[in-house]
């Protein structure tokens, strides 16, 4: 189920769907389809549909990847239960359904692959109320609670389920949610309610693309299990220790040094004399100056981190350009919670340090400074020696580009 826009991670998500979102160094829904081919799986119904030519244009039929693939339309995003009604008619009578912003292992994804009847998947998680979780009896489904603040179990759903052609029928009886959605769990408090025996099986990894700052974490499992490889030319006194990934047509300039696990696109300019930390993700045609120092962040394609700037815990969309001197906060001196936009909301990120979330085609002027947890919203354009801090919007008039802040 890959149709909807993934609103929680904009800006991120303004020019492309959220599978499309790197991580690792590829596209979200890549990772997924090459585990679900080495789990055995010879066919996958893709259900599509904001900005659904981008994920056709990359994946096409599957070609090289180990399995076949065909596309379902989702014209409205009307919800989980209504993205497989979508693929009703393409169906086997068992198959499984993932959702297109989680990913686990192979053997787990094998586990559900090859057994009989209907099963879901579940993680156990730490923070259980931020998750729609599972109450269980001996190894059956009972009931699904949606985010709540005294959730019956540990036991988070993961996304992924078994499912065969019965439940097309129990689709059509759901009724619309309290966020006018149809959703795949009231199928399964439907089917359990009518005595159907549902399996829950217990996953071993579970990678989830919920909020901007998940892509980090999830940098940081695939860039430790994925290939790696130098196809492009590597200078003279330029240092490469680890895990790296250099694409075709690239350029590591001297004095370069880089730390893996790392992974570099197709066609960027790396140096000279920069410093790449581990847990980094930089996409194609990505220009990275002279005394630059990134770390645990990712870089989408054709982004320009100019001389003397430091990025360090962020996600920088694609088509940005950093003026040289930019520097990127990570870490607040009082230890204290960063605090991040997920929309409108701001949220505890969770994490000890975030740098700034920013979306495509955004320019800084030299000298800028960003605050810890700063979100700039696409199509941004500063002026130099900015500070710039909380949620950074862009809006376009007569006069050209204005720029407004919202301070906190």
């Amino acid at each position: 189920m890959a149709a909807g826009e993934g609103s929680r991670m904009l800006p991120l998500t303004s020019s492309r769907p959220k599978v499309m979102l790197p991580a690792g160094g590829k596209p979200f829904i890549e990772h997924l389809v090459q585990r679900a081919s080495k789990a055995g799986v010879t066919e996958i119904i893709l259900v599509v549909g904001y900005r659904s030519e981008s994920i056709k244009d990359m994946l096409k039929e599957g070609d090289g990847l180990g399995t076949k693939i065909r596309y379902a339309f989702q014209k409205e995003q009307r919800g989980t239960g209504h993205a497989l009604m979508a693929a009703a008619g393409m169906t086997e009578d068992q198959f499984l359904v993932l959702n297109g912003d989680v990913l686990t292992d192979v053997l787990s994804l094998s586990r559900m692959a090859v057994g009989e009847g209907l099963a879901v998947a579940a993680k156990k998680v730490a923070h259980p109320s931020r998750y729609g979780v599972f109450e269980v009896e001996e190894g059956s489904l009972k009931s699904v609670t949606e985010k709540s603040r005294s959730p019956p179990s540990d036991l988070a759903n993961a996304g992924i389920y078994r499912l065969d052609k019965r439940v097309f029928d129990a689709l059509r009886e759901i009724p619309l949610s309290e966020r006018g959605e149809y959703e795949l769990t009231d199928l399964l408090n439907i089917l359990v309610s009518r005595g159907e025996d549902i399996r829950m099986i217990e996953i071993d990894e579970w990678i989830e693309i919920g909020r901007p700052w998940d892509i980090l974490k999830a940098n940081e499992s695939l860039l430790d299990s994925g290939d790696h490889a130098i196809l492009g030319e590597v200078e003279p006194n330029a240092f490469l220790h680890g895990r790296i990934s250099v694409g075709s047509g690239t350029r590591i300039r001297s004095g370069s040094y880089i730390q893996g696990p790392v992974s570099i696109g197709k066609n960027c300019d790396i140096g000279p004399n920069c410093f790449i930390r581990p847990y980094t993700s930089i996409g194609d045609n990505v220009r990275i100056g002279s005394a630059v120092e990134i770390k645990n962040s990712t870089i989408m394609e054709s982004s320009n981190v100019a001389h003397l700037s430091y990025v360090g815990d962020s996600i920088i969309g694609s088509h940005c350009n950093f003026g040289a001197g930019t520097i990127v906060a990570n870490l607040r001196h009082d230890d204290g919670e960063i605090r991040s936009y997920i929309k409108d909301k701001k949220v505890n990120s969770e994490r000890r340090k975030l740098g700034v979330i920013m979306g495509d085609d955004v320019k800084t002027g030299i000298n800028t400074t960003i605050y810890p947890g700063t979100v700039i919203e696409t199509g941004y354009t500063g002026r130099p020696g900015e500070a710039l801090r909380g949620r950074i919007t862009a809006t376009i008039s007569s006069l050209g580009p204005e720029c407004s802040r919202k301070r906190d």
